[in-house]
Formats: structure tokens, C-alpha cells, sequence
């Protein structure tokens, strides 16, 4: 989405573009953007006269970036309970549906099967 600062061409200030939506019956099938400052109405995107904004200064480059660690190896991923089939959550206790043991989210078991 483009900045929704306008120029707009009947009063000539630069206001606020309003995005509604367009609806046949109860189906959304356009947007039309409105002039806050004077109530103008533009049909489409293409036609609103957007004001662009300056780019930001890059302060960093590519080489600034720091590197990514990994904490867990591949097949570590997706093993705690949350993610075991046996996982059962009710409002008042988490369990473990295979030993019935209360259990946390993020604990890691040896029954462990992919929900």
C-alpha cells in the first residue's frame, strides 16, 4: 500500500486519502479513496493522487546485519508437547493424553508422536 498522503486536485492540500471499500450487494469489489480535507473522491488507486514520501537514509548495510544463530538443530524443531499428538489442553490443566501427567507447552518428552 502506498502512502495514504494525497495532493488532492479540488482543494489543493495535501490531506489524508481515506480508503472505503466499494460493495455490489454484499460483495466487496473495489476501493475508492476519499479526500478528508474536501470530501473528493477517487474511484481507484491509480487515479488518487498520492504524495510519495522521501526514502529513509540507509544508516546499515548488508554487511551490518548480524548473523542468524540457531539454537536448535532440525530435528529438534517441533518436538515439544505443543506439538504432540497426545497434547490434550482444557481451560483449567494441560496434559499428556498417553502417561495422563500434567504437562507445559514447551516440555519435551520421549513419547513424542507429530500431531
Amino acid at each position: 500500500m502506498r502512502s495514504m498522503e494525497i495532493k488532492c486536485r479540488k482543494c489543493g492540500t495535501v490531506a489524508i486519502a481515506r480508503p472505503e471499500p466499494v460493495y455490489e450487494g454484499f460483495k466487496k469489489t473495489a476501493t475508492s479513496y476519499i479526500c478528508t480535507e474536501c470530501g473528493e473522491v477517487y474511484p481507484t488507486e491509480a487515479e488518487t493522487p498520492f504524495v510519495s514520501k522521501p526514502d529513509r537514509p540507509a544508516l546499515f548495510s548488508e554487511e551490518d546485519k548480524p548473523e542468524v544463530i540457531s539454537i536448535f538443530d532440525d530435528d529438534e524443531r517441533r518436538r515439544c508437547c505443543s506439538w504432540c499428538r497426545h497434547f490434550v489442553v482444557n481451560p483449567f490443566s494441560q496434559r499428556c493424553g498417553l502417561t495422563n501427567r500434567e504437562t507445559d507447552a514447551t516440555d519435551i518428552c520421549p513419547h513424542f508422536e507429530p500431531a
